[in-house]
């Protein structure tokens, strides 16, 4: 597995491709969740990913604070259907939290996860914040992890 994390005009168009196929897939096919993925604001992120035999296995996307919330944000987190089960959803987390740290030390971090992936992420340190809500017909928490 080879793990990058980039910059949008670091990834190269072939790159950009196969993980925006990959969003589509799992996000509006898998999931049938009809909404515009192309939000305007992969161009101000980083991009984590984990790549096998030239295929994005796992991914997930970072905005810097002030973006999308006050904290940096870690969003569009995915594993490819064929590398579930594998461990890998739990190390793209870790990664995630550590790359934020690194690149924003000390500002915490958010995230919006589907309500149903609530004990997942407070496996990894994040705590809920509010009330569940819903974003393009999924529920939907918002979850913090203070700063290291």
């Amino acid at each position: 597995m080879i793990w990058c994390c980039e910059a949008f005009a670091e990834l190269g168009v072939a790159r950009l491709y196969a993980l925006l196929r990959l969003r589509a897939e799992v996000f509006v096919v898998e999931q049938r969740c009809f909404y515009v993925d192309a939000d305007g604001l992969d161009p101000q992120c980083l991009h984590l990913s984990a790549w096998q035999n030239d295929a994005p296995q796992a991914y997930a996307r970072l905005v810097p604070p002030g973006v999308k919330a006050e904290r940096p944000c870690i969003g569009r987190v995915l594993t490819a259907p064929s590398a579930r089960g594998t461990g890998l959803g739990h190390e793209l987390a870790r990664r995630a939290v550590q790359a934020c740290e690194a690149q924003w030390p000390g500002q915490g971090i958010t995230l919006y996860a589907q309500a149903h992936l609530r004990g997942y992420y407070e496996r990894h340190g994040f705590q809920a914040v509010g009330d569940v809500f819903d974003e393009d017909g999924i529920p939907h928490l918002r979850m913090d992890k203070d700063a290291a």
